[in-house]
């Protein structure tokens, strides 16, 4: 057989990512054959992926692309074992390289069944799996589609797309800081609106009963005690539920001998502390109700609605872990 080339090892080098070492051996099993020595190498990945199949892939990198008409964007993490792996160089372009292919399929099973330079990503992953060592896999595949659509990436841990209604000036700068308050606030919803009634019931039992169990060991302790809200949603707060607040309000500015004629300048910040302190949940979870992380003294819905008529329609949020 001819010597091996340092050309030859050189561009299989550049088409699978392998070392040197292991493109020079993959050619001279596959005695020079390009081809052949891909299946090598793939061999060799399927080994190794069989050998970590139960192996954690929580750690990896996390992308964000949106297409050239900004109408459709994509979310993905590819996974991988170990920290020292999710920041290495070629492991990041490759994340980058997939989450560009990934712009044209709507599913995970579509996206690894789809072509990558003669094998399918499926198959590329395993591959890359004998290459670098580790267990590598695509942990989320989430998409959004919408007029217009942008994205943001923390470190390559997160990363969230967004989409709006309409295309308004400056919606570049209106994207990028929901997405950036969807990365940073982990929102899992829109709004307060589109909770079950069954889910806030429980999660309000819950989170008193884990509040009234923490009170025990404070008043052990001579501590102050946590304030047991009633409420954790808005949607819970009712037209009656606001009116009783206000009287219990009035009823305290009373009992504390403030004039009565001063109490409209007292009452606005009074029922927005009760609003506050009685919906935890949506600050939690739902993205048009939290508040704004570049100004808190409005949500983000009052950001959004500050751009003109477009709003929110929809968004996706994909983590390491």
């Amino acid at each position: 057989m001819a010597k091996i080339t340092a050309a030859e090892v050189n561009k299989l080098r550049k088409a699978t990512g392998a070392g040197m070492m292991d493109c020079k051996k993959a050619l001279v099993e596959a005695e020079g054959d390009f081809d052949k020595a891909i299946d090598v190498l793939r061999k060799k990945g399927q080994k190794v992926a069989e050998k970590r199949a139960d192996r954690d892939s929580s750690e990896g990198a996390a992308v964000a692309k949106v297409n050239a008409d900004a109408n459709k964007g994509v979310a993905i993490v590819l996974g991988c074992e170990t920290d020292f792996v999710g920041k290495n160089e070629n492991f990041l372009a490759l994340a980058n390289q997939l989450g560009e292919l990934a712009l044209n399929y709507n599913s995970k099973d579509e996206f690894l069944a789809a072509d990558f330079g003669g094998m399918t990503v499926a198959e590329k992953l395993v591959e890359q799996t004998g290459v670098i060592g580790e267990k590598l896999e695509i942990n989320a595949f989430e998409t959004v589609e919408a007029p217009y659509v942008g994205s943001y990436v923390h470190i390559n841990k997160i990363a969230a797309v967004v989409g709006f209604t309409a295309k308004v000036d400056n919606v570049e700068t209106l994207a990028k800081d929901v997405a950036m308050q969807i990365a940073s606030m982990g929102a899992t919803t829109l709004s307060y609106k589109d909770f079950d009634p069954a889910y806030i019931a429980s999660e309000t039992e819950a989170r008193i009963a884990v509040i009234e169990k923490d009170n025990i060991e404070l008043e052990r302790l001579g501590k102050t005690l946590k304030n047991v809200p009633q409420y954790i949603s808005m949607a819970q707060l009712t037209p009656e539920v606001m009116a009783a607040a206000e009287e219990s309000a009035k009823e305290q500015l009373k009992a504390e001998g403030k004039p009565e004629q001063i109490w409209d300048k007292i009452l606005p910040g009074k029922m927005e502390r009760f609003v506050s302190d009685n919906t935890t949940l949506d600050q939690e979870q739902c993205l048009l109700d939290q508040n704004f992380i570049k100004d808190e003294k409005i949500n983000v819905a009052s950001y959004v609605s500050s751009y003109g008529d477009v709003a929110v329609s929809s968004f996706k949020r994909v983590a390491l872990g």
